[in-house]
């Protein structure tokens, strides 16, 4: 491959004797899949930028991307892989005006966006985000795990934030074409995921409290492997009782980033105590069980599995809908009911569900300096283990899918 520039611009040329023309400016907000091969490597724009310092930084990242691995893998300590921020090639940008009508988005390279200081996101905390995974099968094709899901809990929590928001199709063609431009950084089979981030923010500038005249949808995307650093091991939970994550009549059920800023300070003294997270409890009783920082909890007693009730303070997770319908099928009985820390203190078995976590046993929960094991301290249960099992399964396109819950991209 052959990088020049021209009137500011870098271009992927087709190297000599190659088919094709040189790609115009607009050429990234086409399908990956129809731009045409060099040197066994998609041709891929950079796009302008307003920063030399930028446009350098993206040329030594492309040239070294290019440089390294092969055009479907990067070349990369796969089996070291956590859960940390990895940069990419490329992130998803549409804009929306004040008309609430979204222009037609564009993949460019990843890095810094800019806004206004008054921007309603950075005053206002007036911004969604969300979460999913795509996977590597044994093929090299690529699996989403429901993301027309994702795109309806974004649409809710807009409208509850009272922002446009992207149509499903415009949210998964955006995932789609964001995971097939970065499709090298997905793991291979067994080793990690592809874990997926669209963001809906208040861009524009505003003074007083009130909805942005202009907002911006972006999707990014990062390889991650367990969330968790002792990977599946289970978990050690420590109940909270000063703070709490949400409030009847608050922005619990809902992604929007400002719950996600309240629960580090009481996750930070957990992991001090060396647990792995939090678990919190209802704000009004302080006795029902809610969900952790970043999952929902499922506890199983005499082969009975159960979760707390949507009620309004509790995020409708995808995982957790999913592993219930999973666990029904099964032939497990499920109950969505209001459970007292006493009665999950009680229980033969806890886990807890999410896309980050996928599905992760916990071995212990400390309440009031109280401490109850589940099971041997590195064995997750006998129906964790099997939910995991049938879950991933799916997720990764192992069995068949006879439900329809996975996308997948040649």
């Amino acid at each position: 491959m052959e990088l020049r520039t021209s009137a500011g611009r870098g271009f992927a040329f087709p190297a000599s004797g190659s088919r094709g023309t040189a790609p115009s400016p607009r050429l990234l907000s086409r399908h990956p899949a129809d731009l045409e091969p060099i040197d066994a490597v998609h041709c891929l724009l950079i796009l302008p930028t307003r920063s030399c310092c930028r446009r350098s930084r993206f040329s030594t990242l492309m040239t070294t991307a290019y440089n390294t691995g092969t055009p479907d893998l990067v070349d990369f300590n796969w089996d070291a892989l956590g859960f940390q921020l990895i940069p990419t090639d490329f992130m998803y940008l549409m804009r929306c005006s004040s008309d609430g009508v979204f222009t037609k988005g564009e993949l460019v390279p990843y890095g810094p966006i800019e806004l206004n200081p008054a921007a309603a996101v950075l005053n206002y905390g007036q911004g969604l985000l969300e979460g999913l995974r795509a996977h590597r099968k044994e093929d090299g094709s690529i699996l989403l795990f429901r993301p027309h899901e994702n795109a309806l809990r974004m649409r809710i929590g807009a409208d509850r934030l009272c922002m446009p928001a992207p149509s499903v199709e415009q949210f998964v063609e955006a995932v789609k074409l964001t995971v097939l431009a970065n499709k090298r950084w997905v793991p291979p089979t067994g080793k990690g995921s592809l874990y997926i981030r669209p963001q809906l923010i208040g861009s524009g500038a505003i003074l007083g409290v009130a909805p942005a005249p202009q907002y911006t949808f972006i999707v990014f995307v990062c390889p991650v492997g367990h969330y968790f650093k002792d990977g599946l091991s289970p978990i050690s939970l420590l109940t909270e009782e000063e703070y709490h994550r949400a409030a009847p009549g608050g922005t619990g059920d809902i992604k929007t980033i400002g719950n996600y800023a309240s629960v580090v300070s009481a996750q930070r003294r957990a992991k001090e105590k060396g647990h792995s997270d939090v678990l919190y409890l209802d704000s009004v009783h302080n006795k029902f069980v809610e969900e952790v920082s970043s999952c929902n909890i499922f506890m199983v007693k005499d082969n009975v599995i159960s979760t707390p009730l949507l009620t309004g303070t509790i995020l409708p997770g995808i995982t957790r809908k999913s592993v219930i319908g999973i666990a029904q099928s099964l032939g497990f009985q499920v109950e969505e009911c209001n459970i007292t820390i006493d009665e999950l203190l009680g229980a033969d078995e806890v886990f807890c569900t999410g896309t980050a976590v996928v599905l992760s046993p916990v071995g212990s929960i400390t309440y009031r300096e109280r401490k109850v094991e589940y099971g041997k301290s590195q064995e997750a249960g006998v129906v964790s283990q099997q939910l995991y099992a049938a879950f991933t399964a799916i997720q990764k396109g192992l069995v068949e899918d006879s439900i329809g819950w996975t996308l997948q991209l040649n």
